[in-house]
């Protein structure tokens, strides 16, 4: 790994422009409750976001230490780590559409809980990154769990129910906050907290907040091991996950509109999962043969590593093909009815 090249300044410095951009995000989108984001604010906003992603990624593949071949190396690391992570973003806007959805939360209002739940997960993402970058390093086997795991995840995913309706009552998080804070049942614009008979209450807006955060940190159970197979490097899994998360309130209102033709989405993602899942035993040959020699089978399993740039192409056209085929076959069962 290089993150010895990169500085402390470097890594303050991503977090004060990760900081400006939120509040950026924030104010392109209007003052709270007076203004109902548009689709197309929504695309250009998504746009942006790329941009701004796709300038960093060629920051890295220009500036970052350790030499030419490294920087382009680092480059590619990142852009399949933003792919990665953004891909599976996709599947955890649906559910945020599902939770507005059961909570009857105006779009007008939508924006703010998201803000406040993307500004909550960079928080969470990077402690999760930084621990789960320590444990790789003093524990090289537990990428072979990820991997297996990645594997499972991606499989269960051909079996999702889409009808299958988001319960937030039983979220335990939930269910601890109401015991110690009392709630109204009543929604109050786009207020979180308010004072009714000298009282402070939570508004069911608070508890669609607490739903969305510990979601979030569950998607991240599968997102961040996923972009720990195309990079070990925590500057760039950190950088690829939050530039991959920083657009997600953008790309929620342009996908809200659209979501009923991406009802495929999900298998291009099982297979995503599935495919960095294997990636990474692949490269695990060493554990792998000694597993087989503690039960008395000689594997003899070579080392693999899948190069970065096939990692990038495989996960793109998986993804693009998957969005594709959800339209077209969308498109035609509405013609047939």
């Amino acid at each position: 790994m290089y993150t010895e090249y990169i500085p402390l300044w470097a890594w303050i410095l991503f977090y004060v422009l990760v900081f400006i951009m939120l509040l950026i995000d924030l104010k392109s989108f209007g003052k709270k409750g007076q203004h109902e984001v548009s689709v197309s604010e929504a695309l250009k906003m998504t746009a942006v976001w790329i941009a701004v992603s796709l300038v960093f990624c060629a920051g890295i593949y220009i500036f970052y230490p350790g030499g030419i071949n490294v920087a382009h190396e680092k480059g590619m690391e990142f852009l399949a780590g933003y792919l990665i992570e953004k891909s599976l973003s996709m599947d955890n806007l649906f559910v945020f559409l599902m939770l507005f959805s059961f909570f009857g939360v105006e779009r007008k209002y939508q924006h703010e809980v998201l803000f406040w739940g993307i500004f909550g997960a960079l928080v969470l993402r990077s402690i999760f990154i930084f621990a789960g970058t320590a444990m790789i390093q003093q524990f090289e086997w537990i990428l072979g769990l990820f991997g297996l795991f990645l594997i499972y995840t991606g499989i269960k995913m051909f079996g999702h129910n889409d009808d299958e309706q988001v319960d937030p009552s039983k979220n335990i998080f939930v269910k601890v906050f109401k015991r110690f804070f009392p709630v109204t049942d009543k929604m109050h614009e786009g207020d979180f907290f308010v004072i009714e008979n000298g009282r402070r209450l939570a508004t069911p807006l608070f508890i669609a907040l607490i739903v969305i955060e510990t979601t979030d940190v569950a998607f991240a159970v599968d997102s961040i091991p996923a972009v720990f197979s195309v990079s070990r490097d925590p500057f760039i899994v950190l950088t690829s996950n939050i530039f991959a998360i920083l657009g997600l309130r953008a790309l929620y209102f342009a996908l809200a509109a659209v979501a009923k033709y991406f009802a495929y989405l999900k298998y291009g993602l099982g297979i995503i999962l599935s495919f960095v899942g294997v990636k990474m035993l692949l490269a695990m040959n060493e554990y792998v043969n000694a597993i087989g020699r503690l039960i008395g089978i000689d594997i003899n399993m070579p080392h693999i590593e899948v190069p970065t740039l096939l990692s990038l192409a495989i996960i793109f056209g998986v993804l693009a093909l998957s969005m594709l085929l959800s339209v077209v076959i969308t498109r035609k069962k509405r013609q047939e009815q």
